[in-house]
C-alpha cells in the first residue's frame, strides 16, 4: 500500500456486499476509512429496522475493525483509529412507506444516505427502468424532511425526470452515489453528459461506479478502465464534485443478482447483467490501493487523488449532515 493511499481518507460511496467478518477484514486491507453500506433495497419499514439492528450488532462484534458513522467527525475518528466507518444507507426509500415521520425515525437510528427509488416506481417517484412520471407531492415532502434531518438524497437508480425534479427540490446537495457516464456506454443506468452537468452545476455530487455491465468494456475492464470513467466525469464537471462509489457486491452469488434485477425483488425482470466480474486489479475491496496506484500511473496530481478518494465525499457529507 502506497504512502499516499495509507495517509488519505478513503471513502466508498456505495457498497452492497454480503456483510461478514471476511468483508470487514477486506475493508481494513483496502485501507477504507468509511463506506456507505446498503441495509435496505426492497425491504419494508420493519425488515429494514431488523437489518439496521443486525448491522449494528456486526459493528459491535467487529469493533476492532468497524465503527458507526453519524457525522464527519466519526469518519475522521475512524481514520485516526485505523477502523472503517460504516455509514448506514438505503438504495430505496420504500422503507419510509407512506409515513413522513419514518424519515426522522431512521435518521435517529443513524441512516445518513437514502436513494429515492430502486429501478421502478414507488410512492416518491420513478426508477430508471420505466416511464418516468417525476417526483410525487409526497416525494417533495420526503426530500424536505431528509434535508431537515440530514439524510443525503441519492439518485443513482432514479429516472431522469424524477432526478431532475429532486435536484431542483432539494435545499442540500444530492448525489448519484454510484453511476457511470452514458458518453462511454449507453445503458439505462448510466447518466448523460447533460444529467451529470445538471447535478454538478447545482452543487450535487457524483460517485463513479465500476459495476462491469455499465463500463465501456464490460467484464473485460481493468482498474485502468475505471480510472478512464472517473477521468471522463472529471473532465465534464471538475474534480471537486467527483468521488468513488464502487458498488462492490462481495460475497454474493447469482441468487442476489436475480433478486435485485426483478421488480420488488420478486416481480418482472427489469434487466439482465449476465456475468458480473469486477475490473481486473480491483475485483475485491481489499484491492482498493490499486486504484490509487492506477490514478498515479495515469498522471493524476496528489491533490486530485486525495480529493476523489475521499476528501470530496467528506466535504459534501458535512454539507448535508450538518457536522
Amino acid at each position: 500500500m502506497s504512502n499516499l493511499h495509507q495517509d488519505a481518507i478513503v471513502i466508498d460511496g456505495l457498497i452492497i456486499s454480503k456483510w461478514s467478518r471476511s468483508v470487514f477484514e477486506d475493508m481494513k486491507k483496502g485501507g477504507l476509512t468509511a463506506a456507505n453500506c446498503t441495509v435496505s433495497v426492497w425491504d419494508d419499514f420493519k425488515s429494514t429496522v431488523h437489518n439496521i439492528a443486525e448491522m449494528k450488532k456486526s459493528i459491535r462484534e467487529n469493533s476492532d475493525l468497524l465503527s458507526l458513522v453519524r457525522s464527519t467527525a466519526d469518519i475522521e475518528r475512524a481514520k485516526k483509529d485505523g477502523k472503517t466507518g460504516i455509514i448506514l444507507g438505503f438504495q430505496n426509500a420504500h422503507a419510509f412507506e407512506d409515513h413522513l415521520g419514518h424519515v426522522e425515525a431512521f435518521a435517529d437510528m443513524g441512516v445518513r444516505v437514502v436513494q429515492l427509488c430502486y429501478n421502478t416506481q414507488n410512492l416518491i417517484g420513478t426508477g430508471c427502468y420505466e416511464r418516468d412520471g417525476g417526483l410525487s407531492g409526497y416525494g417533495r415532502e420526503v426530500i424536505g424532511e431528509m434535508n431537515r434531518v440530514g439524510i443525503m438524497v441519492d439518485l443513482s437508480h432514479v429516472g431522469a425526470k424524477t432526478s431532475e425534479e429532486a435536484i431542483l427540490e432539494s435545499k442540500k446537495p444530492v448525489t448519484y452515489s454510484h453511476c457511470l457516464p452514458a458518453g462511454l456506454k449507453e445503458h439505462p443506468r448510466n447518466k448523460s453528459d447533460e444529467q451529470l452537468r445538471f447535478i454538478a452545476d447545482r452543487g450535487g455530487f457524483i460517485g463513479v461506479t465500476m459495476f462491469p455491465p455499465f463500463l465501456r468494456r464490460g467484464i473485460e475492464s481493468t482498474v485502468d478502465d475505471y480510472v478512464e470513467a472517473l477521468d471522463y466525469v472529471i473532465n465534464l464537471v471538475g474534480e471537486d464534485c467527483v468521488g468513488v462509489g464502487t458498488d462492490h457486491t462481495q460475497g454474493y452469488g447469482q441468487d442476489f443478482f436475480d433478486h435485485i434485477t426483478h421488480d420488488k425483488g420478486r416481480g418482472r425482470r427489469l434487466t439482465n447483467f449476465g456475468t458480473v466480474q469486477n475490473p481486473l486489479g480491483i475485483r475485491t475491496i481489499g484491492e482498493m490501493p490499486n486504484l490509487t496506484a492506477a490514478m498515479e500511473q495515469a498522471g493524476w496530481s496528489t491533490d486530485r487523488i486525495t480529493k476523489v478518494m475521499g476528501q470530496n465525499w467528506l466535504r459534501v457529507f458535512g454539507e448535508v449532515w450538518g457536522a
